[in-house]
């Protein structure tokens, strides 16, 4: 597996063992891991602090050329706040550990010339699929139902 999809799985894993949503992501530049984050909206009793808007926060203030050579991976597909975010600084190529748990603007993001691999990874579905079985209250909070 990817080495930075399998640091986003470990930042969804802390995220769990913290009370929260298994989420997690890390921006890549260069080939290197600049930021990294895991959904702490519970832990922080936050409205936005997804994976993806965690990650983001932790790398700091970028420059705008940086975002540009950046690649956000993230252990599921990107919401609507997320997206928006990765659109704003311009991330050219966002790698998504799973869609089959849920699927954000992934076509409008590729309308706007976003690259997305989609890895369909067994990890990131399972840590999903048992999570949203055992605390289905907590997701849809999560994503806004």
């Amino acid at each position: 597996m990817d080495e930075f999809m399998q640091a986003a799985i470990e930042e969804a894993r802390q995220g769990l063992a913290e009370g929260g949503i298994p989420i997690g992501s890390v921006l890549v530049i260069d080939g290197r891991i600049v930021g990294r984050g895991h959904n702490r909206r519970v832990q922080k009793g936050s409205a936005i602090l997804h994976a993806e808007m965690d990650c983001l926060e932790n790398a700091g203030r970028l420059k705008a050329g940086d975002y540009r050579r950046a690649v956000l991976y993230t252990t599921l597909s990107p919401c609507d706040m997320c997206s928006g975010t990765a659109l704003l600084y311009k991330i050219p190529k966002i790698v998504i550990g799973e869609n089959k748990t849920f699927r954000g603007p992934e076509d409008y993001l590729r309308s706007r010339g976003v690259e997305l691999i989609i890895l369909d990874d067994p990890t990131c579905i399972r840590m999903m699929e048992e999570f949203i079985a055992q605390k289905p209250e907590l997701w849809n909070e999560d994503i806004g139902e």
